[in-house]
């Protein structure tokens, strides 16, 4: 069987088989099945995407506050997810932060200070697509903060976020682990596709030649950061869609909640989200075994 064969078996296995025919060229082939492959992958969120809009329904009517921290390398997948999870929300009771650089003014505050400031009110959930975090990872790699300022950072955090907790917040912390392969293609298509080129930083373009340096960054914040009150949790995100899926299922396992559909499988995938006391184990293991961190 022959490749053109082969895809139109494979779109005869999916739902709108009427669409594909034997006599469309090959690059038709290939948008269709792109397309219909997105379909269903939009379609089988949906669910979980209804049960967040419950889950907003529960914070708005009872006052409380949610925080989701969206961190991990670049190109590993967050903003998309961001952009998932949001998507049917009611836009009154959710906010996405993406701070940009400190001004001159904000270089002389407490550090946590412009995050504090942009903190859920009661009823509402707040995005940090990027956080305090870039201190314990971008910041001391690109050497934009002193390593008095890295310590401070880590030793101070820990009891900060328990705070955030103790005072009712439900704060959720995700780190998206991309591997070095997959990231490198994302730059590639990055580079070529003129819809997503203004993705592409000078932090992007020096990202794959200081991987061991971020792998190293992340290995010392999950270390000092992953706490029972404010535990890590990692999303394996080179496939976005999975890494999507799960990441919903994580948010919506993290407080009852009227009207939960009980239908619905909650349950993470054990191959796409691990804990940060799992990720530092196996961490460990890779440095025993290769002598250095693996990613």
């Amino acid at each position: 069987m022959g490749k053109e064969e082969k895809i139109v078996q494979e779109l005869k296995d999916y739902r709108d088989v009427e669409i594909c025919s034997n006599s469309d060229p090959l690059p038709v082939l290939l948008k269709k099945k792109k397309a219909i492959r997105k379909y269903l992958e939009a379609e089988e969120l949906k669910p979980y995407q209804a049960e967040l809009i419950k889950l907003q329904k529960h914070l708005e009517n009872n006052r409380l506050k949610m925080i989701i921290l969206f961190e991990g390398r670049d190109a590993a997948g967050k903003g998309g997810t961001i952009r998932r999870v949001t998507r049917y929300m009611n836009e009154k009771h959710y906010r996405v932060v993406a701070l940009g650089k400190p001004t001159e003014e904000q270089r002389t505050q407490w550090y946590f200070q412009r995050y504090v400031e942009q903190f859920p009110r009661g009823g509402e959930i707040v995005l940090f697509d990027r956080s305090w975090y870039n201190r314990a990872m971008v910041e001391p790699v690109f050497g934009f903060c002193t390593p008095e300022e890295y310590q401070t950072f880590m030793e101070d955090t820990p009891s900060f976020e328990k705070g955030l907790v103790r005072n009712g917040i439900t704060l959720i912390k995700l780190y998206f682990s991309v591997t070095k392969e997959e990231q490198k293609r994302r730059f590639e298509r990055r580079k070529t596709d003129p819809l997503r080129q203004w993705k592409l930083s000078e932090v992007d373009l020096q990202a794959q030649e200081r991987w061991d340096d971020f792998t190293n960054m992340k290995y010392e914040m999950l270390k000092h950061t992953h706490t029972t009150i404010a535990p890590w949790t990692i999303i394996r995100s080179d496939n976005k869609h999975l890494a999507r899926l799960n990441v919903m299922r994580v948010i919506l396992n993290s407080m009852h909640y009227e009207g939960r559909d009980e239908l619905l499988d909650y349950v993470p995938d054990s191959n796409i989200v691990v804990s940060g006391a799992r990720e530092l184990e196996l961490m460990e293991a890779q440095r025993l075994r290769s002598g250095k961190f693996i990613g």
